[in-house]
């Protein structure tokens, strides 16, 4: 299936009046893959292929031609890769490992194969849990007649997160705590924090300088960070306020300068500065009910709402600040986004996913194009080939409420610029 859409310049007669017209953004609409029996929790691009877990509790590697110009088609294919009885939550790949987090309150490794993957440990590991057992101090209050071990994860494990360096595996959890895991070798939780939050922990991302940010049904961000010295210590560094309801999703720019955050009150909010001095300097806005995943590379920010629609957004540097521009609103799923992952399409490599990030961030650097993979609450992964040329001409602005529709798969929103405010 392949189908090429143009996406041209809205009508901008009562727009303020331009020298020279923005290059047209080009969007196919490549494949929409399925397998999967329920909803997509969670997507991981590598060079020329796809994880994919569900909530049917398997993960499926989706591959394609190393030589296709186009990427993933309808003739991709696909096979069970790994299987858990419980629903997949999220998915990280480091080097030629799969990392699996579930609903059971456990980590899966998966040591990746041709086809099937096989079982490396679960996490905690039977030599943590045993070592844990013998110190009362190692037990931790879950409930009001409850404890467990510190290593232990109570309730589903909803995210996961690696170090720059793929040393480090960070997971949180519903049970509102965040831990630190040696991704290599013996596999040890090596650092933990029972009440990170004061409600579940939604989504953690990593900084590429080390910090740690976690995302909360608390509509609260922190930020921690591994004390020099003491690995086994992760403080909190600074707290960021701004949303008014739970955040679903944490997406970092690719040298950690900016930090999106999508929330239940359909806002975007985006934080500039480096580290634990991130600052709020704008929101945006476009999607009509909660936002539930987020996806960053380069200059280019998807955002996938329970409105069963994904937004593509492009920022733009300016003496001033910085300027986001919505270029297109994807349609099509019959559900809500709730997986998104974006790598550019000349990703190369070592296979990995740091390589298909790489590759994404390269793509910002000239004229070239993106695969943008949404999962859905029916089970269905689209796959959309994005071309966006670099931002020569100044866009024009367009009145909120004039966009038109180009097809039923594409809605047009030409190069609407959406300003960034604050929301006190």
């Amino acid at each position: 299936m392949w189908a090429t859409f143009l996406l041209l310049e809205p009508d901008c007669s009562a727009c303020k009046p331009l020298k020279a017209r923005a290059p047209p953004l080009r969007i196919n609409l490549v494949a929409t893959l399925r397998a999967h029996s329920s909803y997509v929790s969670s997507l991981a691009p590598l060079s020329t292929s796809l994880y994919s877990g569900s909530s049917d509790g398997s993960i499926v590697l989706w591959e394609w031609d190393p030589l296709s110009s186009s990427g993933p088609t309808t003739t991709t294919t696909s096979s069970v890769a790994a299987a858990a009885k419980s629903p997949v939550k999220a998915l990280l790949v480091v080097g030629d490992l799969v990392f699996s987090a579930h609903h059971d309150h456990k980590i899966r490794v998966w040591r990746r194969g041709r086809r099937r993957h096989a079982l490396r440990a679960v996490l905690p590991t039977a030599r943590d849990r045993a070592l844990s057992l013998l110190l009362p101090a190692n037990y931790v209050r879950v409930r009001r007649h409850k404890s467990r071990t510190w290593v232990h994860h109570v309730d589903a494990v909803s995210a996961l997160a690696a170090s720059r360096d793929g040393a480090r595996l960070y997971s949180a959890s519903w049970d509102r705590a965040l831990k630190a895991w040696r991704a290599r070798g013996s596999f040890r939780c090596v650092a933990s924090v029972a009440r990170a939050h004061d409600d579940a922990i939604n989504a953690v991302a990593v900084s590429p300088d080390g910090h740690i940010y976690t995302a909360s049904a608390d509509a609260k961000i922190k930020v921690w960070r591994e004390l020099p010295g003491r690995p086994t210590t992760l403080a909190l560094v600074a707290t960021l306020d701004r949303h008014r309801s739970a955040v679903n999703a944490l997406a970092l720019s690719d040298d950690g300068s900016v930090l999106y955050s999508g929330a239940c009150d359909r806002c975007v909010v985006v934080w500039e500065g480096f580290g634990a001095d991130k600052a709020p300097t704008g929101a945006l806005r476009g999607h009509a009910r909660p936002i539930l995943c987020l996806a960053a590379a380069g200059d280019l920010l998807c955002s996938g709402s329970a409105d069963q629609t994904v937004r593509v957004w492009r920022r733009a540097a300016e003496e001033k600040g910085c300027r986001y521009s919505c270029l297109a609103v994807l349609e099509g799923h019959v559900g809500g986004i709730k997986s998104l992952a974006v790598a550019g399409e000349s990703a190369s490599g070592n296979g990995t996913a740091a390589a298909a990030a790489a590759a994404a961030a390269a793509a910002a650097a000239a004229n070239s194009s993106y695969l943008v993979y949404s999962g859905c609450m029916d089970g269905d992964i689209k796959v959309w080939k994005i071309f966006v040329p670099l931002p020569k001409e100044e866009p024009c602005l367009e009145e909120e409420g004039q966009t038109d529709k180009i097809n039923p798969n594409i809605q047009n929103v030409g190069s609407v610029v959406q300003q960034l405010s604050v929301t006190s």
